[in-house]
């Protein structure tokens, strides 16, 4: 009796609560490079999901960016760590992340390329349904789905985390489509108030679904708690905020709620 009643629970257990799956994965760009990214999914979870891409901070794809996608698969989401840089390249140091974000910064086109390559790969999963995708940004990642929304990516729903919002090429009215969040810091230097003021003028001239908030007294980099560590490593303005933390999250799994079809 006591061996059955054993077994049971155990069934029980596993059933109920199945473990997140998280894997390495590759996938190819237009140009033949390798992109080796991070897959998260609820191996629970029966049928089709939503898919969300997630661009890392310029550090490439990272255990922080890793983090969020896990989040994401608990919430019921198909989630991918994107690889902006080409074959898993990280760097380890402010020098060396800024000449990576910097060469994909200063090429649009092959920006672009390699976050079709992400969305590509994604859709094409089993389990993620067709035309639900969604992308997150943090930091460098940030601006990356801002500019990809500006571009037309179909994406039904996009959110910068302490992104740069400057651009070169303001979006044209009624051209966006994708629903925007942006969370910002108010004493982050990298996104100074005139900087915040010229994207809420170039989304609202084009007539953009967006909401942006911006926190009080909130520095760069304030949802990931290495931001610390970072500032006293290598001497950055960063600060990570429990507080703005948790609300943009929560704000964020509110909005994946509203904006896509995850039943």
């Amino acid at each position: 009796m006591k061996t059955t009643l054993a077994l049971s629970l155990l069934l029980f257990t596993s059933s109920t609560f199945a473990a997140v799956i998280g894997k390495d994965v590759s996938y190819p760009a237009s140009d033949g490079t390798v992109m080796k990214g991070f897959l998260a999914y609820d191996d629970a979870a029966k049928g089709k999901h939503a898919g969300v891409l997630v661009v890392p901070e310029w550090w490439g794809v990272s255990d922080y960016a890793r983090k969020r996608a896990r989040m994401l698969a608990d919430e019921g989401y198909v989630a991918l760590v994107v690889d902006m840089y080409g074959n898993g390249q990280v760097a380890d140091n402010p020098k060396d992340a800024a000449a990576l974000a910097g060469n994909v910064n200063k090429n649009p086109p092959l920006a672009l390329s390699r976050f079709q390559a992400a969305e590509k790969y994604l859709a094409s999963q089993s389990n993620v349904k067709k035309g639900e995708l969604a992308a997150l940004g943090y930091c460098f990642g940030g601006g990356v789905v801002l500019n990809m929304a500006r571009a037309g990516e179909p994406l039904k729903s996009a959110v910068s985390y302490h992104g740069i919002l400057a651009t070169d090429v303001a979006v044209k009215p009624g051209a966006l489509k994708t629903k925007l969040r942006v969370f910002t810091g108010e004493a982050d230097p990298f996104v100074p108030p005139e900087q915040v003021e010229a994207f809420k003028a170039e989304m609202d001239n084009a007539r953009a679904d967006y909401m942006l908030l911006s926190y009080p007294g909130v520095k760069h980099t304030f949802t990931n708690r290495e931001a610390d560590s970072y500032a006293s490593q290598f001497g950055l303005p960063l600060k990570y905020d429990n507080a703005a933390d948790t609300d943009s999250w929560t704000r964020t799994v509110e909005f994946l709620r509203a904006t896509l079809n995850n039943d």
